[in-house]
């Protein structure tokens, strides 16, 4: 059954990742389970990207678990249920004499024999490059980049991501829901469902500054609630009736930037005061200061100034690609990658969720997606490219299901990014869908999606635009082949040197085909499908390292 599956993926990773104690924290995005860890020694990285169901691991502020969309949603709750339990059960009393310690080599003695590495060939630095070695170093770039990416400005991007990444599968939902309201209302189909489903589309983001403020204030250290509270005050109906900068206030006002604004500021308030208050007045005094002295600087100031930034950010995206479309659809396309490395396209989630919850749709996420087309384009010219390594072929034809559903990790750090040229040239396929996508904004058919999260293909039931819905499907389907073609054409005429093709393209052994005495000399075995046999496919996405973006979804 589908719950004993999940039960079994979730026990067969708590064992792996150190057991219930070492665990701080349990969280899951669209595509990771995404766990704090106490003591990172006890992690099993080799037999974890050895499970079947292991896309992949992620170390960066968190230990992460690839599992894919779907699967991580129905695991997790099964995993947090053993993570309970296990705590919640004392622990075995330990034998009263320890096992022997294992013999010692007599003084003298020759050293024991190294064990094989992968594949059982010993490493050699002139052998021709498979995805073992792409993977090794696909994981030292993504370390060197993390290092770098250890700045305060960036960690404080990752905190705020950390607050809007659990609102994607709400913002998903009723995304989609909003799509099929949309689509019925056009029709003028099902009129009496059509107003509840506009209700079940709309009561969450009507109320997505409260989550906003409840996960501000967990995430930055102090009580969730209070977060939530003092962000409530921005959709209370009653703020009307108060003026603030000579103009009434609307409910809503702010939105998303005024509720981070309030959260953040409460966190502060409420420190202060559990420092300042005696603590047998502290349960009385602090939520009440936190909250008055939170909830009349949000309302006569935070609220005011956080909607002309957010009118501002909506002004600016939409002129920008009203009047640039091309040309700003390409730079962004093509440099959001290169963001993704540097850990800046954090920064643009809070954009995402203030444009959705202006218009309906944020239009700079069809553009962006587009880096993910370059992406895919990219690694099917290197699949043709190189015929003859089997063993990069076999990491590309694994990973490309889940690159043309836009989570394009494996992709990156498996292939493309270590052999350097491919990602320069899968940022020209994003370039170049991202201009043609901008093209069309700029002609008057926007593009838009209705939630963040999704990309590639898994974003089609939620893109909406200005136009008919047909119409808006169709040129983001063609950005994505625009995006496929350069990405492929730029990758296979200039992602490589002649030497540099050459020596990819020498059979090694690890390419060699494997011969049993069922097989006949000569003939290769079937090629391993993706997920199947994977303790011995060590050259699978399972066995490479990923990047902490996610996907154009995951980073998303």
């Amino acid at each position: 059954m589908p719950e004993d599956k999940n039960r079994a993926l979730a026990a067969a990773l708590l064992p792996l990742v150190g057991g219930a104690t070492n665990l701080t924290s349990i969280a899951h995005c669209m595509t990771r389970l995404r766990l704090g860890i106490q003591d990172r020694s006890l992690v099993q990285d080799e037999a974890l990207k050895a499970l079947p169901a292991v896309m992949g691991v992620v170390e960066d502020d968190t230990y992460q678990i690839v599992l894919g969309p779907g699967t991580v949603a129905r695991v997790t709750p099964e995993f947090e249920r053993l993570v309970a339990q296990s705590r919640d059960t004392p622990p075995a009393p330990e034998p009263e004499s320890a096992a022997p310690s294992p013999p010692t080599a007599p003084a003298g003695a020759p050293p024991p024999p190294t064990p094989p590495t992968t594949a059982g060939r010993p490493p050699a630095s002139d052998a021709p490059t498979t995805a073992d070695d792409l993977a090794a170093q696909g994981a030292a770039l993504k370390a060197r980049q993390k290092s770098r990416n250890a700045t305060p400005v960036k960690l404080f991007l990752r905190r705020i991501t950390n607050i809007f990444v659990p609102l994607i599968p709400a913002l998903i939902g009723c995304g989609i829901i909003a799509g099929i309201n949309g689509l019925l209302t056009n029709l003028g189909q099902l009129p009496s469902v059509v107003p509840a489903l506009a209700a079940i589309a709309s009561g969450f983001m009507s109320l997505i500054a409260v989550f906003v403020g409840y996960n501000t204030a967990k995430e930055f250290g102090g009580t969730p609630i209070l977060g939530g509270a003092v962000a409530a005050v921005i959709v209370f109906p009653g703020v009307t009736h108060i003026t603030a900068f000579g103009q009434h206030l609307s409910p809503g006002q702010g939105g998303v930037l005024g509720a981070l604004a309030a959260a953040l500021l409460a966190v502060q308030v409420e420190k202060r005061c559990h420092k300042a208050v005696p603590e047998v007045l502290d349960v009385l005094v602090t939520p009440t200061v936190t909250v008055l002295v939170t909830g009349l600087v949000t309302l006569f100031g935070l609220m005011f100034v956080a909607g002309e930034v957010a009118t501002a950010i909506g002004t600016g995206a939409n002129w920008l690609l009203a009047h640039g479309g091309a040309f700003a659809g390409l730079v962004l396309g093509g440099l959001f990658l290169p963001l993704v490395m540097l850990g800046l396209h954090q920064a643009l989630i809070p954009l995402h969720t203030t444009l959705i919850e202006q218009q309906g749709y944020t239009v700079l996420l069809p553009v962006l997606a587009m880096a993910g087309a370059g992406q895919v384009g990219a690694a099917i010219a290197v699949y043709f490219r190189l015929p003859h390594n089997r063993s990069i072929r076999r990491t590309i034809k694994s990973a490309l299901p889940a690159g043309f559903l836009g989570v394009g990790e494996p992709l990156i750090y498996g292939v493309s990014l270590p052999l350097g040229r491919p990602f320069i040239t899968a940022c020209l396929g994003g370039a170049a869908g991202g201009a043609f996508v901008g093209l069309f904004n700029q002609l008057g058919d926007a593009v838009g999606s209705t939630a963040i999260g999704p990309s590639g293909w898994a974003l089609f039931p939620l893109v909406k635009g200005n136009q008919p819905l047909a119409t808006t499907l169709v040129v983001y389907a063609l950005g994505l082949a625009v995006g496929y073609l350069v990405g492929f054409l730029a990758t296979y005429f200039f992602g490589f040197s002649k030497q540099i093709r050459t020596e990819l393209n020498a059979p090694s052994d690890a390419d060699a085909p494997l011969h049993t005495s069922d097989e006949p000399t000569g003939t290769d075995p079937a090629p391993t499908s993706p997920g199947t046999d994977r303790a011995h496919d060590t050259d699978s996405p399972a066995a490479t390292a990923v990047t902490a973006s996610g996907s154009a979804s995951s980073a998303l």
